[in-house]
């Protein structure tokens, strides 16, 4: 007697990736229909469904596995945005989105597929913030290698969109020169008054003040950090060019940083790699000239922010005239981030052209 045949589409996108996944489920279907498993196709998808969402899964085991796989994620980067030990769990706030999995996956009412599995797991974060958006390529990245790779049932591909509330990018307050100084004058931690003071000067990141080296006399940067949008790799390490602060009666002041840094000066505590921006930021809490600042970057919508020295850098640069590719190798930034991040600083001609024309008419 002819078997009955039924046709049943595949929850999988119209891309090579979706088709690789597709495949894997379609030899498991075939082979139940084939072999008299299941009479129709229909009843062989349902078998298959059923029989791997009943796998068992070493996911400490797994995350492992996945580990060896992406040698070009540092430990550090590892264990704030893939997954943390059951040590370093103790002292996090938040767990990164491996473990999110690993403990939806662990309830008795577990996750039935993908979707539902990255959906869960990236609840932990606010739509469309940075670390939303970072764990969900994460999970995502994880998941499809643990289906094409037979690890997980295929019902477990990511899904091809998952809907988001894109946050509007906030615009970085941009110190002034005589801010900066005031913040310096005010400060009474001598520790604490270098690091404004490099930061102005030099436009660095904060993480960067633990990379600050002499090489041949000149002052570099040896700190790396991985380039947006390009796996695997970083960004180079970088001299520094100074841009001095300016006083009140226009007059640039010399912090003699260059002498300071080759006599090995201190800096106050910074917390460990990674967390310098996070111990500037807690320092500057409690500062009442921040608090002020804060308040006249809310009037122009606009948000005060650690990297706001660098801010303060990147305007002073286009103020000089300097062209925009130069700016964004001695910031240590593809021309991308820079014009998508500093397009603000760049002068379009535009004021000048209708000061001229007003000009023209008052001479009239």
């Amino acid at each position: 007697m002819e078997r009955k045949k039924e046709s049943r589409t595949l929850p999988y996108e119209w891309s090579k990736s979706g088709f690789a996944l597709a495949v894997e489920e379609i030899k498991q279907i075939y082979k139940r229909f084939n072999t008299g498993e299941a009479k129709t196709l229909a009843a062989a998808c349902d078998i298959t469904s059923a029989s791997n969402s009943t796998i068992e899964t070493n996911w400490k085991e797994l995350f492992d596995e996945y580990r060896k796989f992406n040698p070009q994620a540092s430990d550090k980067t590892w264990s704030k945005s893939y997954y943390k030990t059951p040590e370093q769990l103790k002292t996090s706030k938040v767990p990164p989105v491996l473990n999110q999995a690993e403990r939806l996956m662990g309830k008795r009412k577990k996750p039935k597929d993908g979707t539902e599995l990255m959906m869960q797991s990236l609840e932990a974060w606010e739509q469309g913030s940075r670390a939303r958006q970072i764990s969900r390529r994460v999970l995502n990245a994880f998941l499809k290698w643990a289906v094409l790779n037979g690890k997980l049932p295929v019902s477990f591909a990511p899904p091809a969109v998952i809907p988001e509330i894109r946050k509007e990018k906030r615009i970085g307050y941009a110190l002034t020169d005589l801010q900066i100084l005031s913040l310096i004058e005010n400060e009474r931690d001598e520790k604490w008054k270098y690091v404004y003071q490099l930061l102005g000067v030099y436009g660095l990141r904060p993480a960067e003040l633990k990379h600050i080296r002499i090489i041949d006399g000149k002052l570099w940067s040896t700190y790396r950090k991985s380039m947006g949008g390009k796996k695997g790799k970083k960004t180079e390490p970088r001299k520094l060019w100074p841009i001095p602060l300016t006083d009140a009666d226009n007059k640039l002041v010399d912090f003699n940083l260059k002498q300071r840094i080759q006599l090995g000066e201190e800096m106050p505590y910074l917390g460990r790699e990674g967390e310098a921006a996070m111990a500037l930021r807690t320092h500057l809490r409690g500062c009442k000239l921040w608090k002020q600042y804060r308040k006249e970057a809310e009037k122009i919508e606009q948000v005060l922010v650690p990297y706001t020295f660098r801010h303060r850098y990147a305007k002073a640069s286009h103020a000089k005239g300097f062209p925009t590719k130069n700016i964004a190798e001695a910031m240590g930034h593809t021309k991308e981030v820079h014009d998508a991040n500093y397009a603000r600083f760049q002068p379009d001609g535009t004021g000048e052209m209708y000061e001229k024309a007003f000009n023209e008419v008052e001479a009239a």
